[in-house]
């Protein structure tokens, strides 16, 4: 084993009963590097959380944001040998996720499969861009605290899981995307964003301003100190509305709880919908569909956005979140997978 003489210096002085003494984390990183996985999970266990979620924010897909940590931890094991100590090991570890999550966005075999729906759906407002767009369970936002993040980040970080802020990243080229999380969610300093990404300081800030630029100022959650981001209990009793509208099949009260502006999308199908009317005519279609047969919601939290478990006929029939603005809903996101049921089902 190949000890940098950092440690080496620490352990020796550890020895000899010199004053210099081994903290508990480079003691088990001697273990870790000696072949002790167990020593390894100690010490990448408590990052687990927050690199899924910043893998989350660079793909937008929590099934990739999962198969990219395990990859990430695989690689950083057997890497480890050759980690030196100049860096952090949080900041080695954001290094190696990042650059596989580039990697996957890069991708040309990352197709999504768009679902094709059992009636003739009206014609949409638009058709979107945003196939790999998935909601975060709340399951897994235990333990994001926001600690952790440097002094130059500026949002609170759990609130960047929310749709609309990763529905913007999404968009984003891949090198744009990783400094803006990097520098403007994590609070990396730019020199150590320009080290993760091989690059340089005066890349990552031209970088960095293109994004911020880029980026729809509805998509940016709000900067304000204070606690993170929760459900308020007014955007429950909205909710609440909904749930009893819609397993009801009151379209015309469901309607009434919308925005003037609302949207329904349905990642990863393209067809989107703007405004009541527009909204209307998708819900009478499926309604005219179904025959009778209703819906059962089971309310969950995406996010910190209200959200529900659908189910047709006793079976999972895709997540529905809800963005809300005031006492009104300004977005009704349905998601068709339900393989997301085994996150939100915890």
């Amino acid at each position: 084993m190949v000890v940098t003489w950092q440690l080496r210096h620490q352990l020796m002085a550890e020895r000899t009963g010199g004053k210099q003494k081994m903290t508990t984390d480079q003691a088990v990183l001697l273990r870790a590097r000696d072949g002790d996985r167990r020593a390894f999970s100690e010490l990448t266990e408590q990052y687990r959380a927050e690199l899924q979620a910043h893998c989350y924010r660079m793909l937008g897909s929590v099934h990739d944001a999962e198969d990219m940590v395990q990859e990430t931890l695989t690689a950083a094991w057997r890497a480890l040998p050759g980690f030196e100590g100049r860096a952090s090991l949080r900041a080695w570890l954001y290094r190696i996720a990042t650059n596989r999550c580039l990697n996957a966005r890069r991708d040309a075999r990352r197709v999504p499969s768009v679902p094709v729906p059992p009636f003739a759906p009206p014609e949409p407002t638009r058709r979107g861009d945003r196939p790999w767009l998935q909601p975060y369970p709340e399951a897994l936002l235990t333990g994001l605290a926001d600690t952790g993040a440097g002094p130059e980040a500026r949002y609170q970080r759990r609130e960047t899981i929310e749709l609309a802020f990763v529905a913007g990243l999404q968009r984003l080229p891949p090198r744009q995307l990783a400094v803006l999380l990097l520098r403007d969610v994590l609070g990396f300093g730019t020199a150590e964003v320009a080290i993760m990404l091989d690059t340089t300081a005066i890349a990552v800030k031209a970088s960095l301003q293109r994004a911020r630029a880029s980026m729809h100022p509805q998509s940016h959650p709000d900067p304000r100190p204070g606690t993170a981001r929760q459900a308020a209990a007014a955007e429950l009793a909205v909710a609440r509305r909904f749930a009893d509208a819609y397993q009801g099949d009151d379209i015309d009260t469901l309607i009434g709880l919308l925005t003037d502006d609302a949207w329904l999308v349905m990642p990863p199908a393209p067809h989107e919908y703007q405004g009541r009317a527009a909204i209307a005519g998708f819900l009478r279609a499926s309604a005219g569909w179904r025959a009778g047969a209703r819906f059962r919601l089971t309310p969950v939290l995406a996010g910190g956005q209200p959200a529900f478990m659908s189910y047709y006929l006793d079976q999972p029939a895709g997540l529905i979140v809800l963005t809300v603005a005031g006492d009104r809903i300004a977005v009704i996101s349905r998601f068709l997978d339900t393989g997301l049921y085994r996150y939100f089902e915890r």
